[in-house]
């Protein structure tokens, strides 16, 4: 299968960079470009790409929004959308993640980690790197969360969705459980219904809130 991945940042080298890199990656295509947030809303709409790079400073229509229009809380069929900055802040990850984002990349960061990263959200993996999720989290919830005396989850389910808030992928979950990849995803999809979580990011984010993690 090609992924299809529409690419939106209002710079026109960054654009032709990030497509000259994605296009010579086998099973990846851009299908199209957007140098706007209203545009990035429009096409993605339209042509329902695999992943949306999306920058956070555009015109018209700032990438946060658009992210979250594509992708918030109570968008139905929502895109997956892999924000990409010039700045590694942690107010702006953190406001990315609350619109819906599926991830968050630098765009310094060496071109083999960006065809990664579109992996990764095809596959709903985890797009932060494990030491920027962990300190991002530990940081915006800090003094917020609040003991959790009971959770819905079964025992199999909340170690899931632990070792998530921690960082690890599906894979490394699978290995440290001692189940298949495909109990793994079955324990975070049941997990993610029970807690109203819609993806990887919103689970870690409420493992967190809750005080599960210190």
């Amino acid at each position: 299968m090609t992924i299809r991945v529409l690419i939106a940042d209002d710079q026109t080298l960054v654009r032709t960079g990030f497509r000259l890199v994605l296009d010579a990656e086998p099973g990846i295509k851009v299908i199209s470009e957007a140098a706007d947030g209203e545009a990035a809303v429009r096409m993605a709409r339209q042509l329902r790409p695999d992943v949306t790079l999306m920058d956070i400073r555009m015109p018209k229509l700032d990438g946060l929004r658009a992210t979250e229009l594509l992708a918030g809380p109570g968008v139905e069929n929502p895109l997956r959308v892999l924000v990409v900055t010039t700045y590694d802040v942690d107010a702006n990850v953190y406001a990315a993640l609350l619109a819906g984002a599926c991830g968050f990349l630098v765009k310094d960061a060496r071109p083999r980690l960006l065809v990664e990263a579109v992996h990764a959200a095809v596959r709903g993996e985890a797009l932060v790197s494990p030491a920027v999720t962990v300190r991002l989290l530990a940081h915006f919830t800090a003094g917020n969360g609040r003991e959790h005396a009971g959770t819905p989850l079964t025992g199999r389910e909340l170690d899931a969705v632990l070792a998530v808030a921690r960082g690890l992928t599906n894979a490394e979950i699978a290995g440290h459980l001692n189940v298949s990849l495909s109990t793994v995803k079955s324990h975070l999809a049941n997990a993610g219904g029970k807690i109203g979580a819609r993806n990887r990011t919103e689970i870690a984010i409420w493992a967190w809130r809750n005080g599960l993690l210190r």
